[in-house]
């Protein structure tokens, strides 16, 4: 029998080949702390760097088929090599999203929140202009829909411009009352 200590790094890859896993904790042994070293200089978070070396003898001991042309120590620092490179990938891409979410966030929500305050304070006004009556809301409407001048208006319903132009401004006192303490608790929202 042989100690596995004694072996040199291909003659263990054999071994570990073959499905000998004590051959497979003593190249563990050998290189692990040496490749998490490694790992560390090139990726600060020491849990990241672990994991990567991890990673790297899973797929070591999950294939035994690998075919290494060079050293097994070559073969692993490569490995680690590339493993950081592809973390480094996801990580940027990661931090890509983060900060495009967060923007999103800082901008997205105050557009939101915006258009849900535009949209409903046109539902209070569309509800608080028709529970004018009748003939102030027609001439309100007149107005601020259809964009006719006071003249126009007297014209088109046979009313004086004095009648109209006292219509429009009841309806204008009307709808301020009403939607000023709308207004009022828009603001307090906005501002808090």
């Amino acid at each position: 029998m042989y100690t596995y200590k004694s072996l040199t790094d291909n003659e263990l890859f054999c071994l570990m080949q073959d499905g000998d896993k004590y051959a497979f904790e003593e190249i563990y042994e050998r290189f692990n702390g040496l490749l998490y070293i490694y790992a560390c200089k090139l990726v600060h978070d020491k849990e990241d760097a672990r994991d990567i070396v991890q990673e790297i003898f899973v797929y070591l001991w999950s294939n035994p088929n690998i075919k290494i042309k060079s050293q097994l120590s070559s073969y692993l620092y490569t490995a680690v090599r590339y493993k950081i490179f592809d973390w480094l990938d996801k990580n940027k891409s990661k931090s890509n999203y983060l900060l495009s979410l967060e923007k999103f966030v800082d901008q997205g929500d105050c557009i939101t929140d915006n258009y849900i305050r535009e949209k409903e304070f046109a539902s209070i006004i569309e509800k608080e202009v028709s529970l004018l009556p009748p003939k102030m809301r027609q001439i309100f409407e007149m107005s601020r829909q259809q964009h006719l001048s006071q003249r126009e208006i007297a014209e088109l319903l046979h009313l004086s411009d004095k009648t109209v132009k006292k219509q429009m401004s009841n309806a204008l006192k009307v709808l301020r009352l009403k939607l000023t303490s709308f207004l009022i608790l828009a603001i307090v929202l906005i501002i808090s």
